[in-house]
This record gives C-alpha cells, structure tokens and sequence, in this order.
C-alpha cells in the first residue's frame, strides 16, 4: 500500500472515530437502562398470570404489577422446582426473589433510580442465572454483564432521575 492511500486511510479511520466519539454518553446509558429493563421485565411477566398479553409492554402490565392484580403461575414453581434448581435456595423462594426483582429493578432502570444499584443486583441475577442455570448461554450473559457494568461504572447519565435528584441535592 502507498504512503498516499495509508493516509487516505488514517484519515477516514479518524474522522469517522470523531463521529462516533460525539455520540453523547447520555443515550447509551439511557438504551443500556432500556435495554436491561425490558430483557429483566419481560422475564418477570413470563412468571407471573394476568389478564394482558405480557409478550408486549403495556401500561396494562405496569397496571397490574402495581396494583398487586396477578398472582405466581403454577409453571413458574415448576421450573424453579426443576429447571432454575438453586443449589442454596427453595424454589418458592428463589421464585418470589425472581419475580420481585423482575418487576421492581427494570421499572427502577427506566426511570434512572438508583440505577448503580439496580444495575448491580440484575448483574448479581445474571451471575447466578450464568453458573446455575444456563451456562451456555454465556455469550448472552457475558453481553449484559459488560451493560450492566457499563452502569455500575457510570450511573444513569444525564437523562436520569438520578441525575436530576443528585443535582437538587448539591444546590
């Protein structure tokens, strides 16, 4: 290759890391929350029986999920008691932790509350969801580890209400 065409190179590979260096932190951590929300919520509403589709969001879901209208699914028990076997935890239980998380941690992501947190205890639930359930399903796993730590390391971002109660609280 020419001396002329490297440059030509460099000189694309550098303007085009420009435009991506300008992509404002606050959108991808804001899709990161999203994203982790909705792959956590959707899990969350495959356990539990309602009267709603719960393959889409809806505020119907979030409705009934505040409102307490839905109760644990019978399968729910029988995958915790077969499937989801914790070594360290009955299946009643390890089922309500589950679902407790999966429906207050997404809705506490998408708002940007406590999203260090959030962010560490789902990243806590795909550690055990990696080493007790489904090992190999680490590529997925290993993709919303680096998410999650991505929040943990940087917080919600501007577009958070973390943001704006940290910023009340300075004044």
């Amino acid at each position: 290759m020419k001396t002329g065409q490297l440059q030509q190179l460099r000189t694309i590979h550098d303007r085009t890391a420009g435009m991506f260096q300008n992509i404002p932190e606050s959108l991808y951590l804001l899709l990161g929350r999203l994203g982790m929300a909705g792959i956590f919520w959707r899990s969350g509403m495959t356990k539990i029986t309602f009267e709603s589709d719960v393959a889409h969001f809806s505020f119907a879901q979030l409705g009934a999920v505040i409102s307490l209208d839905w109760s644990v699914s019978d399968f729910t028990y029988i995958l915790f008691e077969n499937d989801y076997a914790l070594p360290f935890l009955s299946p009643e239980l390890a089922a309500h932790l589950a679902i407790l998380a999966e429906l207050t941690l997404p809705i506490l992501l998408v708002l940007g509350v406590l999203t260090r947190f959030s962010a560490l205890a789902i990243l806590g639930m795909t550690l055990v969801i990696q080493l007790f359930v489904y090992p190999h399903l680490w590529p997925d796993h290993s993709l919303w580890a680096a998410v999650l730590l991505l929040l943990v390391a940087r917080g919600g971002g501007a577009w958070s209400l973390d943001r704006l109660v940290g910023g009340m609280l300075r004044r």
